[in-house]
């Protein structure tokens, strides 16, 4: 398991640090297995929480569609229900 946690003191260089770990991340991306580990993801990457449940996120979606189709618990990297996916 591998996680690219980037941290920096000045503002000024956000644009710079955020780009070198972004790379970082795509570049080590070949050497990695499948998956992702939901709670290491960014508010960014909500396109890859499916890979974070595998085969079980079809299911997990039936789940949420079905008791909280309003998506009401969505303050994490969220599975939505079917009709807001």
């Amino acid at each position: 398991m591998m996680n690219v946690h980037a941290r920096w003191e000045n503002s000024a260089n956000d644009e710079k640090c955020i780009f070198w770990a972004r790379r970082f991340f795509k570049a080590a991306a070949p050497y990695a297995s499948e998956g992702a580990y939901v709670n290491f993801m960014t508010e960014a990457e909500q396109n890859r929480v499916s890979a974070a449940y595998g085969n079980n996120y079809e299911r997990l979606v039936e789940l949420k569609t079905k008791y909280d189709p309003k998506n009401i618990f969505h303050m994490n990297q969220n599975i939505k229900p079917r009709m807001l996916a």
